[in-house]
């Protein structure tokens, strides 16, 4: 038994990874995402940024000459008219500031030739803002206003540090952990749709070319089942684990050959504990971000857990795509069963983002212990540094149903790989999952 289920694993495997597409996706994808993480960084650094010219017209007489000039934005005030100045079509706009909006906040307005931009909004708003309130100040008449204002000025930085974890897991960066648990989930959402979609098509297609029925005259049918979802297992556990190579390769060898000496002797000192936050020269959390990327055991240690809740959630699925894809005759049968997988893997991927976002509550905990969702949402947990017990607990609890499922899986797939021209409904598959 054992070795006719090796021949099928080995045929699965040998069939998607010879392709082009899988070589060219376990290549490109890590560079892929390291090039949109720094997209745009790059694009901030390359784009010079056009200059749009406004004019002003200030009827309060005070703002106009204080707002300050950029390389992507001028001011030039004018007297004229706001009809006189809407009617200059040499500039990109006229900013219009009413009389009294010192004292009362009045709305200001901008007037553009085309289309405006959040950031130019965002950045005129705030400097009239800023302006506004130096007046106001001013209006109180206070000796040495700046200088109590520079005084008074607080930039106080909060370093996070566990105190239940050992001297050299006890630095954490909550947003790294936020945004590497959301790219896990991400990342295990896509691979359970992909490869578990691959093993329904591939049933679909060999039961249209009636393969099936010369196969199972010497292979039994859950062993064919069980052949080929290990195969496309083995396929996807062969990406994750060739994209985790290359990711702490990168994270072991890269990362500090670019890293400015300023910053890596910092991030040296923040893994000694010896770095003094307030005099630092880059922000604290991202040093943090960086000693967690720079730490190589650590990506390895997150990627072999990645691999064991993908190979738990895949199986687990990939039983039920499995089952479906034998009851029925062709994909467009099978899109209206699958949603009854689809489903609890959508509920996953929404309670996962919320996991990444508050790791240690309730809900959180509970939905990584139910095994349809427990792979998205325990993985969106573990950056942020979960108990073991709790990961190994969600461990057994999915390896256990994925038992269950293939036991269930197994009597649907035997009878329904040779039902043919009728579409079953969930009450046939239930009828059959009851046949001894």
């Amino acid at each position: 038994m054992a070795n006719k289920i090796g021949i099928i694993i080995g045929r699965e495997f040998k069939e998607r990874v010879h392709k082009k597409s899988f070589i060219i996706t376990t290549i490109l994808m890590p560079i892929f995402m390291l090039a949109l993480m720094a997209a745009p960084a790059l694009i901030m650094m390359v784009s010079s940024g056009e200059t749009r010219d406004f004019l002003v017209v200030d009827e309060s007489g005070v703002i106009a000459q204080n707002l300050k000039n950029t390389e992507e934005t001028r001011f030039t005030p004018v007297t004229v008219s706001l009809d006189s100045a809407l009617n200059n079509k040499e500039v990109n706009g006229v900013l219009y500031i009413p009389q009294g909006v010192v004292e009362s906040n009045k709305t200001i307005r901008l007037y553009t030739n085309g289309a405006s931009s959040m950031t130019l909004e965002n950045g005129i708003t705030s400097d009239v803002n800023d302006i506004i309130e130096s007046i106001r100040l001013k209006s109180y008449n206070i000796e040495n206003l700046n200088e109590i204002m520079d005084k008074i000025h607080s930039d106080v930085k909060l370093q996070s540090i566990r105190t239940d974890k050992s001297e050299d897991e006890a630095q954490s960066s909550t947003e790294l952990s936020y945004f590497l648990g959301v790219s896990l989930t991400f990342l295990l959402y896509m691979c359970l749709l992909l490869y578990g979609q691959m093993v329904m098509t591939s049933i679909i297609e060999e039961k249209n070319n009636r393969v099936l029925e010369i196969v199972v005259s010497s292979v039994k049918p859950t062993q064919i089942m069980l052949g080929k979802i290990l195969g496309i297992c083995s396929v996807a556990v062969t990406q994750i684990v060739i994209w985790g190579i290359l990711i702490a390769a990168m994270s072991a060898f890269i990362l500090p050959a670019i890293t400015p000496a300023e910053m890596s002797a910092e991030v040296n000192a923040l893994n000694a504990g010896t770095l003094d936050a307030a005099g630092a020269s880059t922000d604290i959390e991202l040093l943090q971000a960086m000693s967690v990327l720079g730490n190589g055991g650590y990506i390895i240690q997150l990627f072999v857990l990645l691999i064991l809740f993908l190979v738990g959630g895949f199986l687990l699925y990939s039983a039920i795509y499995a089952a479906i894809g034998s009851a029925v005759d062709n994909i467009q049968d099978a899109g209206q069963l699958q949603s009854f997988i689809i489903f609890p893997i959508i509920i996953g991927i929404i309670f996962g983002m919320t996991a990444a976002g508050d790791p240690t509550s309730s809900l959180s905990m509970w939905m990584s212990f139910i095994p349809f969702t427990s792979p998205m949402v325990m993985m969106a947990r573990i950056p942020s540094g979960i108990p073991g017990w709790e990961i190994a607990v969600s461990l057994i609890i999915l390896y256990a149903s994925f038992l269950a499922a293939i036991w269930v899986a197994a009597k649907i797939y035997r009878v329904g790989i040779f039902m043919y021209g009728k579409k079953p409904s969930f009450k046939d598959l239930i009828r059959w999952a009851r046949y001894k």
